[in-house]
């Protein structure tokens, strides 16, 4: 718990699923959480709720495909909070499609919130990090991203293959640096994203989600990365249910 007390986290996508429950768990352990979503009434609602318990936290509305929004995301939290020490991306999509039902509205939409506003983030933060000499990003991934998911899962394993590659570029161009990059790969989680998958896979998805575990468990392992001392930087954790194959 000593590795998190007073430390500043922006969980991007916090107003619900995994990114609710990290700002929960980190909160009472002793972090000031910034909830940022593009839904800005649920945003508000985790914030309230864990000030009620006596943690410290704020909303703010951003939408993370728009990169100067989330510039001045970064710039809002560092000038209410005095610093930055985390930035958490659970912001994301799952379009489970086969690519013969061609949906480039699903595909456009799965990199621009996958990939590219996690990239946006980063940009905003490194800045930050590297003037301040400490900071730690923890991207939130998928076992979607060790295997692809097929049928139907192409170019939601794309995005998530990428958002592995870039979490062990970040590592290893700034080994030289006391900045830490983590990437958290969770298999079904009961978050609700399961029923955002509108193609002819969706009962498949369901079936498969019905062994989901809560988005507790991967918060844990948000906090578990954290906590650590700052000479142990935590790469990678895969989290899946018990139940779970693939």
């Amino acid at each position: 718990m000593s590795g998190i007390i007073h430390k500043v986290a922006l969980i991007l996508g916090g107003a619900g699923g995994i990114g609710s429950a990290a700002a929960q768990d980190l909160a009472a352990k002793g972090a000031k959480v910034a909830v940022a979503d593009i839904n800005a009434a649920k945003a508000e609602i985790v914030a309230k709720t864990i000030e009620s318990k006596g943690g410290i936290a704020r909303a703010y509305p951003v939408d993370i495909t728009k990169k100067d929004q989330v510039q001045t995301l970064v710039e809002h939290i560092v000038r209410d909070f005095g610093s930055l020490d985390a930035l958490i991306n659970c912001a994301g999509i799952m379009f489970v499609r086969p690519l013969k039902e061609i949906n480039t509205t699903e595909w456009e939409t799965t990199i621009d919130l996958n990939v590219k506003g996690a990239l946006w983030a980063i940009a905003a933060i490194l800045p930050v990090f590297l003037e301040q000499q400490r900071g730690h990003v923890i991207n939130i991934s998928s076992v979607h991203g060790l295997k692809v998911f097929s049928p139907g899962g192409a170019v939601h394993s794309a995005s998530k293959f990428a958002l592995r590659a870039l979490s062990e570029g970040l590592r290893a161009e700034l080994a030289s640096t006391p900045i830490r990059s983590s990437l958290i790969t969770p298999g079904a989680v009961d978050t609700g994203i399961q029923y955002k998958t509108t193609g002819s896979d969706s009962a498949r998805m369901l079936e498969i989600y019905k062994n989901a575990i809560p988005a507790e468990a991967v918060a844990r392992a948000i906090t578990f990365a954290m906590e650590q001392p700052a000479n142990v930087d935590v790469n990678e954790i895969v989290i899946r249910p018990t139940a779970q194959a693939i």
